[in-house]
């Protein structure tokens, strides 16, 4: 793992434990003015991340969480979804985007799964199942996990 992948903010004390994965949702009225602004809201909204270690004792005050907030080390974790089943190559890129409109459908959650951002880049870094699923409009789709792309596109 990559040090430029690891990334430091603070969480509620009660929160903070090594491999813990949360969907950072983005910042709160009640942060404005606080010291640890910038610190706590330093991640991009919508993402899913996972701690991966702990940082000193230190424990700072905070307006949301009771028990205060400590600082961790977290990287963006992979994210399972469904996708065309043509682009789910294991190591390719892909820009995620979905174009499905049913709501009701039992695959919904997996082709709009949180924590991925539509239009972004993203790795195919596993193929979770070889079965392919027929989706109620008729595309064939597989299961994969997703990870951030790393790759700058200049």
């Amino acid at each position: 793992m990559g040090e430029d992948l690891i990334k430091i903010t603070l969480i509620g004390k009660a929160l903070a434990r090594t491999g813990l994965e949360f969907i950072y949702k983005g910042e709160l009225p009640e942060c404005e003015g606080c010291r640890m602004h910038k610190v706590c809201n330093n991640l991009e909204p919508k993402k899913r991340y996972k701690i991966v270690a702990l940082r000193g004792q230190n424990v700072h005050s905070c307006n949301v969480h009771h028990e205060g907030v400590c600082a961790v080390e977290v990287i963006e974790s992979p994210v399972n979804a469904l996708i065309d089943a043509k682009k789910a190559i294991l190591n390719s890129e892909i820009t995620f985007e979905q174009v499905c409109t049913e709501h009701a459908c039992d695959n919904y959650d997996l082709c709009f799964p949180e924590g991925i951002i539509e239009n972004k880049r993203y790795l195919i870094s596993k193929i979770n199942d070889e079965t392919e699923i027929i989706c109620v409009k008729g595309r064939t789709l597989k299961k994969v996990e997703l990870t951030p792309s790393t790759r700058q596109i200049i």
